[in-house]
């Protein structure tokens, strides 16, 4: 078997002496769940009462308490694509459950908002926090005791992480992510941006730009760009946490029905009552999490995991960093190349060989932890397998080779020696910047700031031409607890515009950045944030900034007295409207973003 390359079994080590503490306190509460207290044998005859009352043909086998009755808490809703396919799963789930002798319901429901819809609006500053929201839910779902397995449906941005980081807290249960697949691919995504920016432009319409997304995203299933949602689901993969290569299997086939069938059939078997019992907060570990991390380097994935693995970790008692993080890069090279990245999206992704081959490659390479629990009958070697139909039951294959080499390639021969996502710091503070989709030439931009304090104030001055020029263009009081974080992919086109004018342009925030930004350099999540003191709010307009992707560093290029002189200009007022006004509490106990800025993990960890 292959050697653990060195760095990754550093890192690994790291995580593992800097988390000890709470890890340990994290695996007793878990033992204590399985125990007493979140399981059926502790309920009264009232309670069971309730909860089977209406379980139909289940109530008999509910009320013995004989078989496992599994929890399916769904993020199901009809407005976001990625979640429509959703609304059928609970009774497939059902009848799949009674086929091994189990029960189903559905333990609740939870927030699943799209950020495709709300970009650029007032809603997306809900967007972070709609995270802790899905994991008070989740908490809130399970805790009625009555379940010995989780089916959890979701897959978007950040729905995932908040399915676990609210399940993790009931990790004594052994739990499947069940994912519901991509929609197929529509327009070119390099057609798609050539639209973009021509809107931003001017010399194309809103009738042409919303021709053009409508035929980008036209069906139901996830968006096809490899952003935070698919980022999410690649993550599951390496994890364990998926029936094997489960991610990206069109909504709607029967190879789609029959791996979430699996997935029931599975959670079934890995119950405390068998010979195979695999919790949530075992398979959760260290090595898992240090997988999720090599998985996004190995892929070019979403710079927002830099703020959700963080907070989904210390739901397992685990604490990692951006330094993790860039150790992890400098030693991963990178494997795929999937738009914003590369032209293909993660259809053509999965056609060339998807996580099955990159899960090999790296396996085979050292780079991964093989020995983690999965939900899988073994070790994470059965993910590098894909699954097919023969004669109608489900198989799983090897996959040779890369079958698109502009797609996929091997660790031997990889697009990049590194997995492009960097830390930076400097006098400015820490943040990261992802270069995969970056033209190497631009990883270092030294130019005059133009600072502003809301993204629409942004696009304001590009239309008015006062961005035609070399220009570091900051956007502060962004950070969770100025307005909760929202992304600003609205920025993308018109920064790509000067870009393509030949200026040299960066952005610098204390914000969040699409898991779709491309190829303007976005130095991102800078912390501490403006609100709280951060450094970013020292910035005037023309003060030079450099940012620097190659040293690692990000600093205003003023005179040390001067700086230390300055003061930070008063925060715009904070949002009240579109139910923002509802969220204060989160935007005022929110922690930084390297820590996962997860006000709900913040105040446990004050009880601790």
């Amino acid at each position: 078997m292959t050697e653990l390359h060195p760095t990754i079994a550093k890192v690994t080590e790291r995580i593992v002496k800097r988390s000890a503490r709470q890890r340990r306190h994290y695996l007793d509460l878990i033992e204590r769940g399985r125990e007493a207290g979140t399981n059926r044998d502790q309920l009264s005859c009232g309670n069971l009462a309730h909860a089977f009352a209406a379980s139909g043909e289940d109530k008999p086998v509910i009320r013995t308490g004989a078989a496992m009755n599994i929890g399916i808490v769904t993020a199901y809703n009809d407005m976001l694509s990625a979640h429509q396919p959703y609304g059928r799963y609970p009774e497939a789930i059902k009848l799949a459950a009674r086929e091994v002798g189990a029960t189903a319901q559905v333990a609740g429901g939870v927030p699943a908002m799209c950020d495709g819809v709300t970009q650029g609006q007032a809603g997306m500053d809900l967007s972070l926090f709609s995270r802790d929201t899905i994991a008070l839910s989740t908490a809130v779902s399970l805790s009625h005791a009555m379940f010995e397995g989780v089916a959890l449906l979701g897959i978007c941005d950040k729905i995932v992480p908040g399915l676990l980081m609210g399940a993790l807290r009931f990790g004594h249960l052994p739990t499947i992510l069940i994912p519901a697949g991509p929609m197929p691919s529509g327009l070119a995504n390099k057609e798609k941006v050539r639209i973009r920016q021509l809107y931003a432009e001017g010399k194309v319409g809103k009738d042409e730009l919303l021709e053009s997304e409508s035929a980008s995203y036209h069906g139901a299933g996830t968006c096809t760009f490899y952003g935070t949602a698919n980022s999410n689901q690649m993550m599951m993969e390496v994890m364990g946490l998926h029936m094997p290569a489960a991610a990206f299997v069109n909504p709607g086939t029967k190879l789609r029905q029959e791996l979430t069938r699996a997935a029931t059939h599975r959670l079934a078997s890995i119950g405390w009552n068998g010979d195979d019992y695999r919790p949530l907060g075992h398979c959760v570990d260290e090595k898992a999490i240090v997988n999720a991390i090599i998985g996004l380097m190995a892929t070019g994935g979403s710079t927002n995991h830099a703020i959700h693995l963080p907070a989904i970790a210390r739901a397992a008692g685990i604490s990692i960093d951006w330094t993790d993080f860039a150790e992890i890069s400098d030693a991963v090279p990178l494997l795929a190349r999937v738009y914003p990245n590369g032209s293909g999206d993660v259809n053509h992704f999965h056609a060339a060989g998807g996580m099955s081959y990159i899960i090999r490659e790296l396996l085979d390479s050292g780079l991964l932890h093989r020995d983690i629990m999965t939900v899988a009958r073994g070790d994470l070697t059965d993910y590098g397998k894909e699954p097919v139909l023969e004669n109608d039951a489900l198989q799983w294959r090897d996959v040779p080779a890369s079958r698109d080499y502009n797609m996929l390639r091997p660790v031997a021969n990889p697009f990049s020696a590194d997995g492009g996502m960097k830390l930076l710091a400097g006098n400015l503070g820490r943040c990261v910047m992802k270069v995969s989709a970056v033209d190497p030439a631009l990883w270092t931009i030294e130019a005059p700031a133009a600072v502003f304090h809301d993204q629409d104030d942004v696009l304001r001055a590009f239309k008015a031409g006062e961005l035609e020029r070399d220009v570091v263009v900051v956007v502060r009081f962004q950070g969770p607890k100025a307005n909760g974080m929202p992304e600003l992919h609205k920025l993308t086109p018109a920064l790509g515009v000067l870009q393509d004018r030949g200026f040299k342009v960066a952005l610098v925030t204390d914000g969040r950045m699409s898991g779709a930004s491309g190829k303007v350099p976005a130095a991102i999540h800078l912390s501490p944030e403006a609100l709280g003191g951060g450094p970013i709010g020292k910035l005037r307009d023309g003060d030079l900034v450099r940012v620097c992707a190659q040293s690692g560093t990000i600093d205003a290029l003023v005179d040390a007295a001067t700086w230390d002189a300055r003061d930070i200009p008063a925060a715009p007022p904070p949002p009240y409207d579109t139910g923002r006004e509802l969220f204060a509490l989160f935007r005022h106990h929110s922690d930084l973003a390297e820590q996962g800025a997860s006000p709900i993990l913040a105040a446990m960890e004050t009880e601790l």
